[in-house]
């Protein structure tokens, strides 16, 4: 960082699903650049806790964990609430958390519609409604993060998909009904982590031999994606940015 890169401090975010894997990245991410961190989970507190220690241990009184059902409206309006309390503003939501298993046509069932659509698409939307009022007083800021494949269906993933291509749409619709005061866009990462259910080796390959730049990317790709959308993007609204290697170029 040069001398000419913003610092974001005092300003505060809050990361969904922010215990593990990309979230906890960009909830590195961020703080490194000066910002709070207010680290949701859901059922990770172990891990929250652990990451917001080693936030704190950089900076004192820097970050902080919180728990909430995002599948639970009624848990969605305090947790905002919460998240502005905590350092007494609230800048940037990034919904990260996200919810990833197969559903193939046959076998899929009315509750696995319920969780996926609830968690990557109804959640977002209502934290959105949430804390909007916070973010507007602030300018502030909402990065979703959406998925290559809500362009692409995913194959035995419908539910899925159809969730992360809600999340682009609300993106773009948010960014009009919220603006100007509060700016939203998205991030759609392509190969970043594999799935934690976990893939073979030859699935894994076969992943990477459609990404351009022939290899997987890493969280930090996604993490600087959300910190550039926030800081260095202030007439960018409305928009869902690929971080795929190219992989969305030859999707099929």
């Amino acid at each position: 960082m040069d001398d000419s890169t913003p610092r974001l401090d005092g300003q505060v975010a809050l990361v969904t699903g922010a215990a593990h894997r990309i979230g906890a990245a960009i909830a590195r991410r961020l703080h490194g650049a000066g910002m709070n961190l207010v680290i949701h989970y859901r059922s990770s507190a172990t891990a929250a806790e652990t990451l917001a220690t080693e936030l704190n241990g950089r900076r004192a009184d820097s970050a902080t964990a919180l728990g909430a059902d995002l599948l639970d409206l009624a848990a969605l309006g305090p947790l905002a609430d919460a998240a502005a309390a905590a350092f007494g503003r609230l800048d940037l939501l990034v919904n990260n958390a996200s919810t990833f298993y197969p559903t193939p046509v046959a076998e899929a069932t009315p509750q696995q519609w319920d969780d996926l659509i609830g968690s990557n698409l109804r959640a977002p939307f209502f934290l959105a409604q949430a804390a909007r009022p916070h973010l507007k007083a602030r300018h502030g800021a909402i990065v979703n993060i959406v998925d290559i494949h809500a362009d692409r269906p995913l194959a035995e993933h419908p539910i899925y998909s159809i969730s992360k291509a809600g999340l682009a749409m609300l993106t773009r619709s948010l960014a009009r009904e919220l603006g100007p005061e509060v700016r939203v866009n998205g991030v759609a990462p392509g190969a970043i982590l594999w799935p934690e259910a976990g893939l073979s080796a030859a699935e894994q390959q076969a992943i990477l031999d459609r990404a351009v730049l022939g290899r997987r990317g890493d969280p930090d790709d996604i993490a600087r994606a959300v910190l550039y959308l926030y800081r260095d993007a202030g007439y960018v609204t409305g928009h869902v940015l690929p971080v795929d290697g190219g992989q969305s170029l030859v999707l099929r």
